[in-house]
């Protein structure tokens, strides 16, 4: 084969060690990703570092998790068959059943052939000359690729607060986002959680169902309504698989968060409390996260968004009885919905339980930690467990694990230093045949990650057919095109309320991260329609190129 050969899009099937593309991590994104290039007839390899399948819900193992978005919804499209035949048992699918649908695709669509477990991708390194990937895997091994997609998702990297003392712990530590692959039994042990957002608010009932004493230490309440989970009767499922094509087509289309549901057509103050009152007693007997679409501006009005969340604050008032604990579960400091709203089963009503207490490290700051409990406030507290609760470097700390050299040996981590920087979520400037699936820019955590998936698969995947067909094997977003997009994501963030909440979509949570606004608000129709008028003018804000023919000098007589 020759140089020129080489590097056309389709050829590395003939290559030792070598593959069009190099998916990073197995979970949905890696996946569908895979199947999408299969269809394509390129070659790819996904590596993941885990034993098996299934992304977030490999690792995030926890008690009580299960996923905010309705399983019907929150599951793959791309094949009529696959969404006919799985049998979700319940409204909110729990953890261990999203790994076993992730299973069943693996099975059914023959995916593991193409995947290699146990494997972590450490470095990535653009070669100019050979216009392709140099890619290391642990244990040193070197891959090459012309492409690198990296599907490592949003909420992979489990972050550990720097405790003082937290190695000299004697008993048992767990994380919730890397939780062990066996059962965890609290069954007389005291037990201390820390961090009270949604994985410890989904855990706590269930682990102060077990433990002889639970001690929950919250720095920040979260607005959080009931899931009013349920089994799912199959009436209810054969009623949502016959109208899913207007279904999946209203949720990419129509739906800011790519989640169908009834929009509102009113404004929070465009009726009376006692209308509002009603309205929001009904979305909070329903449950779910359409509680926070009970109007159209609760999250660009102050003034609307307030009335929602007074309304929720009575609740947790209503649900607790002793007073002073209810206020210290009442979220004050940020707007309802502007940090995820968590989605529970009886979260507040655990905090009536007589094993339970409610410790606010606000006021009483965790100092360190002993062998057998921690100091905060001056106190010593004791247990046998300890559970940290405390969250994801969300959005770029899977991506910054993996040290990525683009052009002239730029690292990615030093130009994302001060803020992640791309072009649609999808590819960032000086990095070429490098993407992202679902990353920073796109709507990501701000939808039903599904939906969001298959859109940037799809469009990746018909942006490589595009660049087949055409005979391009070089593609990488413009400088100009990356300032507008980045200047556009903070431009519609700042209409809103949500840059006023220390969230994780700002990188509060993780120390010295910048704080920029990440995710893309504008919503997923609107998203999708730039995407698609983007690839319809030619893959615009995009450069594509082709390899230099091989010149070949003759011989001299």
């Amino acid at each position: 084969m020759s140089a020129g050969q080489a590097n056309v899009i389709g050829n590395r099937t003939q290559e030792a060690d070598a593959y069009d593309v190099v998916i990073v991590d197995a979970g949905f994104a890696g996946m569908y990703m895979l199947h999408r290039l299969r269809g394509l007839g390129l070659s790819a390899r996904v590596f993941e570092q885990g034993s098996g399948v299934g992304g977030t819900w490999y690792w995030n193992r926890y008690p009580g998790a299960r996923c905010d978005v309705e399983s019907m919804q929150y599951s793959y499209s791309f094949s009529e068959e696959l969404q006919q035949e799985w049998e979700w048992s319940e409204r909110y699918a729990p953890q261990p059943e999203i790994l076993r649908y992730a299973n069943h695709v693996a099975d059914r669509f023959d995916l593991r052939s193409d995947m290699q477990f146990n494997t972590r991708v450490e470095r990535a390194v653009f070669d100019e000359r050979a216009r392709d990937w140099s890619v290391t895997v642990s244990g040193g091994k070197i891959v090459r690729a012309h492409f690198v997609v990296l599907a490592t998702g949003c909420l992979s990297n489990a972050r550990t607060p720097d405790f003082k003392g937290l190695s000299d712990f004697a008993g048992e530590v767990y994380h919730t986002g890397h939780w062990p692959h066996r059962p965890v039994d609290f069954t007389g042990k005291r037990v201390a959680v820390i961090g009270t957002g949604s994985s410890s608010i989904q855990s706590i009932p269930i682990i102060a169902d077990q433990a002889s004493h639970l001690t929950v230490f919250q720095r920040t309440p979260n607005f959080s309504v009931p899931a009013r989970n349920a089994p799912l009767s199959p009436e209810e499922r054969d009623l949502f698989r016959s109208n899913y094509t207007e279904i999946r087509r209203k949720a990419r289309e129509e739906m800011r968060n790519g989640i169908y549901q009834e929009l509102p057509e009113k404004g929070a103050l465009e009726e009376s409390a006692a209308e509002r009152n009603a309205r929001y007693g009904a979305r909070w007997d329903k449950g779910g996260l359409t509680f926070t679409a009970t109007y159209n501006n609760i999250a660009l009005d102050k003034a609307a968004n307030d009335t929602a969340a007074d309304f929720v604050r009575a609740k947790i008032a209503e649900i607790v009885r002793d007073p002073e604990v209810a206020k210290l579960l009442q979220p004050n400091d940020h707007p309802i919905g502007s940090k995820r709203i968590c989605v529970d089963t009886d979260y507040y009503a655990t905090y009536n339980r007589a094993n339970v207490k409610l410790v606010d490290v606000r006021a009483n700051p965790i100092e360190q930690i002993l062998p057998h409990g921690l100091n905060a406030g001056g106190k010593t507290y004791d247990f046998d467990v300890l559970v940290l609760a405390t969250g994801f470097d969300a959005m770029t700390g899977s991506v910054a694990k993996i040290d990525i050299s683009g052009r002239s040996g730029q690292a990615l981590n030093e130009k994302w230093e001060a803020g992640p920087r791309t072009y649609l979520g999808l590819m960032s400037e000086g990095f070429p045949n490098l993407f992202v699936i679902t990353g920073p820019g796109s709507p990501s955590v701000l939808s039903n990650m599904i939906v969001s998936i298959e859109q940037h698969v799809d469009w990746i995947a018909d942006c490589l057919d595009y660049m087949r067909a055409n005979g391009l094997d070089c593609m990488e977003a413009t400088r100009s095109a990356e300032d507008n997009w980045v200047a556009h994501v903070n431009e519609v963030a700042q209409g809103t309320l949500f840059p006023q909440a220390n969230s994780w979509y700002m990188g509060a949570n993780v120390p010295g991260k910048p704080r920029i606004f990440m995710p893309y608000i504008g919503g997923v129709g609107v998203y999708r329609q730039i995407c698609n008028d983007v690839a319809a003018k030619g893959y615009e804000g995009f450069t594509m190129s082709a390899a230099a023919p091989v010149r070949r000098v003759a011989a001299s007589s």
